[in-house]
Protein backbone atom coordinates (compact mmCIF):
# COMPACT_ATOMS: atom_id res chain seq x y z
CA UNK A 1 0.00 0.00 0.00
CA UNK A 2 1.65 3.55 -0.83
CA UNK A 3 0.74 6.45 1.11
CA UNK A 4 2.20 10.09 0.54
CA UNK A 5 2.60 13.09 2.54
CA UNK A 6 -1.20 14.49 1.58
CA UNK A 7 -2.47 11.25 3.55
CA UNK A 8 0.14 11.97 6.41
CA UNK A 9 -0.14 15.21 7.36
CA UNK A 10 -3.54 15.49 5.92
CA UNK A 11 -4.60 16.41 9.57
CA UNK A 12 -1.93 18.90 9.82
CA UNK A 13 -2.49 20.75 6.95
CA UNK A 14 -5.28 22.76 8.28
CA UNK A 15 -3.50 23.58 10.87
CA UNK A 16 -0.25 24.75 9.98
CA UNK A 17 -0.79 25.69 6.33
CA UNK A 18 0.85 25.44 3.28
CA UNK A 19 3.55 27.84 4.16
CA UNK A 20 3.91 26.23 7.55
CA UNK A 21 4.33 22.46 5.83
CA UNK A 22 7.07 23.57 3.44
CA UNK A 23 9.02 24.96 6.30
CA UNK A 24 8.89 22.16 8.17
CA UNK A 25 9.59 20.06 5.24
CA UNK A 26 12.56 22.23 4.57
CA UNK A 27 13.50 22.08 8.33
CA UNK A 28 16.97 21.14 9.26
CA UNK A 29 17.09 19.62 13.08
CA UNK A 30 19.60 17.62 15.36
CA UNK A 31 18.84 16.33 18.56
CA UNK A 32 21.10 15.10 20.58
CA UNK A 33 20.43 12.19 23.24
CA UNK A 34 17.30 9.83 22.34
CA UNK A 35 16.32 8.27 25.47
CA UNK A 36 13.45 9.18 27.73
CA UNK A 37 13.43 12.95 26.24
CA UNK A 38 15.06 13.00 23.57
CA UNK A 39 12.99 10.03 21.59
CA UNK A 40 9.82 11.24 22.23
CA UNK A 41 10.89 14.71 20.88
CA UNK A 42 11.85 13.22 17.43
CA UNK A 43 8.65 11.19 17.69
CA UNK A 44 6.90 14.62 17.64
CA UNK A 45 8.51 16.23 15.20
CA UNK A 46 8.57 13.25 12.56
CA UNK A 47 4.78 13.43 13.48
CA UNK A 48 4.75 17.02 12.61
CA UNK A 49 6.49 17.17 9.15
CA UNK A 50 10.16 17.59 10.06
CA UNK A 51 12.30 16.76 6.56
CA UNK A 52 15.58 16.79 7.84
CA UNK A 53 16.76 14.83 11.01
CA UNK A 54 19.85 13.84 12.90
CA UNK A 55 20.25 12.00 15.97
CA UNK A 56 23.10 11.25 18.35
CA UNK A 57 23.14 9.10 20.66
CA UNK A 58 25.99 6.27 21.26
CA UNK A 59 23.53 4.41 24.04
CA UNK A 60 22.17 0.38 23.25
CA UNK A 61 18.93 -0.05 24.18
CA UNK A 62 19.13 -1.90 28.23
CA UNK A 63 15.68 -3.93 29.53
CA UNK A 64 15.97 -1.02 32.52
CA UNK A 65 15.51 1.63 29.38
CA UNK A 66 11.71 0.37 28.42
CA UNK A 67 9.80 1.55 31.35
CA UNK A 68 10.31 4.93 29.38
CA UNK A 69 12.03 5.29 25.99
CA UNK A 70 10.45 4.88 22.70
CA UNK A 71 13.08 2.99 20.68
CA UNK A 72 13.41 0.67 24.34
CA UNK A 73 11.17 -2.85 24.26
CA UNK A 74 11.83 -6.26 24.81
CA UNK A 75 12.67 -7.04 21.29
CA UNK A 76 14.99 -4.15 20.76
CA UNK A 77 17.04 -4.78 23.82
CA UNK A 78 21.15 -4.47 22.96
CA UNK A 79 20.33 -2.35 19.31
CA UNK A 80 21.42 0.87 19.27
CA UNK A 81 18.94 3.20 19.78
CA UNK A 82 19.75 5.52 16.53
CA UNK A 83 19.59 2.49 14.51
CA UNK A 84 15.81 1.32 16.33
CA UNK A 85 14.58 5.25 16.02
CA UNK A 86 15.81 5.68 12.42
CA UNK A 87 13.88 2.48 11.31
CA UNK A 88 10.52 3.41 13.27
CA UNK A 89 10.59 7.22 11.89
CA UNK A 90 10.97 6.03 8.52
CA UNK A 91 8.37 3.82 9.04
CA UNK A 92 6.39 6.80 9.79
CA UNK A 93 7.58 8.99 6.70
CA UNK A 94 9.54 7.08 4.12
CA UNK A 95 10.97 10.20 2.62
CA UNK A 96 12.54 11.37 6.05
CA UNK A 97 16.03 12.38 5.51
CA UNK A 98 17.33 11.43 8.58
CA UNK A 99 20.80 10.73 9.47
CA UNK A 100 21.25 8.30 12.83
CA UNK A 101 24.68 8.92 14.34
CA UNK A 102 25.90 6.29 17.14
CA UNK A 103 28.20 8.69 18.58
CA UNK A 104 28.17 11.12 21.99
CA UNK A 105 28.72 14.72 21.85
CA UNK A 106 31.87 15.45 23.85
CA UNK A 107 33.98 18.43 24.36
CA UNK A 108 36.88 16.03 22.28
CA UNK A 109 34.38 15.27 19.27
CA UNK A 110 32.78 18.62 18.86
CA UNK A 111 34.49 20.01 15.73
CA UNK A 112 33.35 17.50 13.85
CA UNK A 113 29.79 18.38 13.94
CA UNK A 114 28.62 21.61 12.13
CA UNK A 115 26.05 22.90 14.14
CA UNK A 116 24.95 25.84 11.59
CA UNK A 117 23.65 23.18 9.56
CA UNK A 118 20.69 23.28 11.40
CA UNK A 119 17.82 25.34 11.99
CA UNK A 120 17.37 23.80 15.31
CA UNK A 121 19.46 22.15 17.86
CA UNK A 122 17.56 20.23 20.45
CA UNK A 123 19.69 19.15 23.50
CA UNK A 124 18.65 16.09 25.61
CA UNK A 125 22.02 15.28 26.97
CA UNK A 126 22.15 14.17 30.44
CA UNK A 127 25.88 14.26 31.27
CA UNK A 128 26.79 17.78 32.53
CA UNK A 129 30.34 18.48 30.67
CA UNK A 130 28.77 16.97 27.77
CA UNK A 131 25.63 18.99 27.90
CA UNK A 132 27.28 22.30 28.61
CA UNK A 133 29.73 22.27 25.44
CA UNK A 134 26.79 21.56 23.22
CA UNK A 135 24.76 24.68 24.94
CA UNK A 136 27.86 26.79 24.62
CA UNK A 137 28.73 25.97 20.76
CA UNK A 138 25.08 25.62 20.03
CA UNK A 139 24.36 29.18 21.33
CA UNK A 140 27.12 30.29 19.29
CA UNK A 141 25.62 29.12 16.06
CA UNK A 142 23.00 30.14 13.42
CA UNK A 143 20.15 27.59 14.90
CA UNK A 144 17.73 27.66 17.64
CA UNK A 145 18.59 25.94 20.50
CA UNK A 146 16.24 24.80 22.95
CA UNK A 147 17.30 22.44 25.82
CA UNK A 148 15.70 19.78 28.21
CA UNK A 149 16.79 20.06 31.56
CA UNK A 150 16.51 17.31 34.73
CA UNK A 151 13.92 15.21 34.11
CA UNK A 152 13.91 12.02 36.43
CA UNK A 153 12.30 12.40 40.10
CA UNK A 154 9.39 14.08 38.54
CA UNK A 155 5.94 12.82 39.22
CA UNK A 156 3.58 15.85 38.39
CA UNK A 157 3.31 16.35 34.91
CA UNK A 158 1.53 19.82 36.15
CA UNK A 159 4.61 21.14 37.46
CA UNK A 160 6.49 20.34 33.80
CA UNK A 161 7.14 24.13 32.32
CA UNK A 162 9.37 26.01 29.91
CA UNK A 163 11.71 29.27 30.75
CA UNK A 164 14.93 30.78 29.96
CA UNK A 165 17.97 29.48 30.81
CA UNK A 166 18.47 32.16 33.55
CA UNK A 167 15.45 32.00 34.62
CA UNK A 168 14.85 28.06 35.15
CA UNK A 169 14.06 27.67 39.31
CA UNK A 170 14.56 24.57 41.81
CA UNK A 171 16.42 22.28 39.13
CA UNK A 172 19.40 20.54 40.25
CA UNK A 173 21.03 20.21 36.56
CA UNK A 174 20.35 24.29 35.46
CA UNK A 175 21.79 25.51 38.68
CA UNK A 176 25.11 23.08 37.86
CA UNK A 177 25.26 23.93 34.61
CA UNK A 178 25.17 27.85 35.34
CA UNK A 179 27.70 27.25 37.83
CA UNK A 180 29.82 25.43 35.45
CA UNK A 181 29.66 28.36 33.25
CA UNK A 182 30.58 30.84 35.74
CA UNK A 183 33.22 29.05 36.96
CA UNK A 184 34.76 28.58 32.89
CA UNK A 185 34.08 32.46 32.81
CA UNK A 186 32.00 31.68 29.60
CA UNK A 187 28.27 31.83 29.85
CA UNK A 188 26.33 31.06 26.39
CA UNK A 189 26.59 33.51 24.09
CA UNK A 190 22.63 33.96 23.23
CA UNK A 191 19.80 33.02 25.56
CA UNK A 192 17.64 30.07 24.98
CA UNK A 193 14.77 28.19 26.51
CA UNK A 194 14.58 25.10 28.64
CA UNK A 195 12.15 22.61 29.38
CA UNK A 196 11.88 22.03 33.22
CA UNK A 197 10.37 20.81 36.44
CA UNK A 198 11.12 22.55 40.05
CA UNK A 199 10.22 18.77 41.45
CA UNK A 200 12.18 16.86 43.02
CA UNK A 201 10.62 13.52 44.37
CA UNK A 202 11.73 11.52 47.15
CA UNK A 203 13.08 7.62 45.75
CA UNK A 204 10.61 5.70 48.11
CA UNK A 205 12.22 2.11 47.99
CA UNK A 206 16.15 4.09 49.20
CA UNK A 207 15.33 6.73 50.68
CA UNK A 208 19.26 7.23 50.93
CA UNK A 209 19.14 8.27 47.09
CA UNK A 210 17.20 11.70 48.27
CA UNK A 211 20.55 13.12 49.85
CA UNK A 212 22.74 14.48 47.52
CA UNK A 213 19.96 16.53 45.64
CA UNK A 214 22.02 19.32 44.45
CA UNK A 215 24.78 17.14 43.12
CA UNK A 216 25.12 16.97 39.51
CA UNK A 217 27.82 14.17 37.96
CA UNK A 218 30.16 15.64 35.52
CA UNK A 219 30.93 12.84 33.88
CA UNK A 220 27.82 10.69 33.41
CA UNK A 221 24.19 11.20 34.47
CA UNK A 222 22.65 9.85 37.79
CA UNK A 223 20.75 7.03 38.17
CA UNK A 224 17.42 8.49 39.81
CA UNK A 225 14.13 7.21 39.63
CA UNK A 226 12.12 8.27 36.13
CA UNK A 227 8.27 7.56 34.84
CA UNK A 228 7.09 7.33 31.31
CA UNK A 229 4.26 10.22 31.24
CA UNK A 230 7.32 13.19 32.94
CA UNK A 231 9.92 12.19 30.02
CA UNK A 232 7.43 11.94 27.87
CA UNK A 233 6.09 15.01 28.23
CA UNK A 234 9.55 16.94 28.42
CA UNK A 235 10.19 15.23 25.12
CA UNK A 236 6.74 16.59 23.78
CA UNK A 237 7.40 20.19 25.01
CA UNK A 238 11.00 20.24 23.96
CA UNK A 239 9.36 19.46 20.58
CA UNK A 240 7.09 21.88 20.88
CA UNK A 241 9.05 25.00 21.19
CA UNK A 242 10.10 24.21 17.78
CA UNK A 243 6.62 23.55 16.33
CA UNK A 244 5.43 26.71 18.04
CA UNK A 245 8.77 28.66 16.65
CA UNK A 246 8.19 27.70 13.50
CA UNK A 247 4.35 28.48 13.73
CA UNK A 248 4.89 32.12 15.10
CA UNK A 249 7.86 33.18 12.49
CA UNK A 250 5.52 31.75 9.77
CA UNK A 251 3.52 34.78 7.42
CA UNK A 252 0.31 34.21 6.87
CA UNK A 253 -1.65 34.68 3.59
Amino acid sequence: MTIDGDDIYGRTLPLAGPAMMQRLRDCRVMVAGVGGVGSWAVEALVRTGVGHITIVDNDTVAPTNINRQLPATTLTVGRPKVEVMAERMLAINPDLDIEARCDVYTPENADSYDLDRYDYILDAIDTLRCKAELIQRAAASRAVLFSSMGAARKVHSAAIATAAFDRVQGCPLARALRQRFRRQGTMPRRRFMCVYSPEVADHRTDPSLTAGTDAWSDTRASVNGTLCHTTAIFGFTLAGLVVEHIYDTTPQP
